[in-house]
């Protein structure tokens, strides 16, 4: 039987209900710190009330705290940025040099950058954009408890964090009575990723490999915030099969490499064709199957046009059966 989804969802911590679309903030014109007043308001206009930025993303936080200021709407959305990326450098040999950023100094100096740059006094969401498993821990959920505590973020989790590790914060917060992470925020698509999407041992909950860590978040009150849930494109109805079979100059081949596999262009054949049969778009599609998996899904998706925002919203209106999605994933 098809479903349609209700919009809404729950995120432990918070007390109002969350659009299951995210509009992610890491677009060019905010990135430079432009004014995307247009965008935001078509966003919130029609029902988007999260919006996912980060430290990293250029001058997003600018742009929107401009915008949230400008409006007055702070208590109408649910805000969630992020913060202990690490910094990527280079060495004298020109090879890749990381340096981690997940200690207590440095999280609340992101965190204190972002609530001036966002014009805030608190964020709703709190994530580390990566992990960092040399650190215990049991310290890192004791750094994030205290700005629960302090009242500067509301609800805590990490992205591009395993299940395990998150696992471990989760068991040591709530023997010792401290806020657990609620959320977390990894890769989850339609489309299998074979290369680490932007570096740096990136998360993925896609592929059969995955499957453990799937079903304990069916099982564990932590939400699930996805990235790059349209595989960077790959589903956004602009590419065929043949376009990667054919290597099609306008692909970058890193693109194909990441995608371009038979069970993925299997996926994206199967999603063509059922999209013109339920009179939907591809990444319409496409988003609807990730929320039939029975995970506590939002997914974080940014465009610079209102109307493919608008689409990419109405992407839960659209009804999928059990057996539909099966087959788009090629069961």
């Amino acid at each position: 039987m098809s479903t349609v989804l209700d919009k809404y969802g729950s995120i432990p911590g918070l007390s109002e209900k969350v659009s299951r679309i995210f509009f992610g903030c890491a677009i060019r014109p905010m990135n430079l710190g432009e004014d995307a007043g247009n965008l935001l308001d078509a966003a919130l206009g029609n029902g988007i009330n999260a919006f996912d930025t980060a430290r990293v993303y250029g001058e997003s936080e600018v742009s929107l705290g401009n915008w949230i200021r400008s409006r007055h709407c702070r208590d109408r959305i649910v805000l969630l940025t992020k913060g202990g990326h690490p910094a990527f450098s280079q060495n004298a040999d020109g090879q890749p040099v990381i340096t981690r950023r997940i200690s207590r100094s440095e999280i609340r100096a992101d965190l204190e950058k972002s609530l001036l740059a966002l014009g805030v006094d608190y964020a709703d969401i709190y994530l580390l954009h990566r992990d960092d498993p040399s650190v215990p821990v049991e310290e890192i959920a004791g750094w994030m408890d205290e700005l629960v505590k302090e009242g500067k973020v509301r609800t805590i989790g990490g992205s591009n964090w395993t299940h395990q590790r998150i696992e471990q914060a989760r068991q040591y917060a709530l023997d010792h009575g401290m806020t657990p992470f609620t959320v977390s925020s990894p890769h989850f698509s339609l489309a299998e990723t074979h290369t680490d999407l932007y570096g740096d041992n990136c998360v993925t909950l896609t592929g059969d490999e995955n499957a453990a860590a799937r079903q304990w978040y069916r099982e564990n009150p932590v939400a699930v915030i996805s990235f790059a849930s349209l595989s960077q494109g790959f589903f956004s109805g602009k590419w065929t099969s043949d376009d990667f079979r054919k290597a099609d100059p306008r692909l970058r081949p890193e693109f194909i490499k990441a995608f371009g596999c038979e069970k993925n262009l299997l996926r994206l054949d199967r999603t063509h064709q059922l999209a013109a049969e339920k009179g939907c778009t591809v990444s319409q599609l496409a988003l609807r199957w990730g929320f039939s998996q029975g995970l506590e899904l939002f997914a974080a998706v940014g465009s610079t046009s209102p109307e493919r925002m608008l689409e990419n919203w109405k992407a839960l209106d659209v009804p999928l059966s059990d057996s539909e999605a099966d087959w788009l994933a090629g069961k």
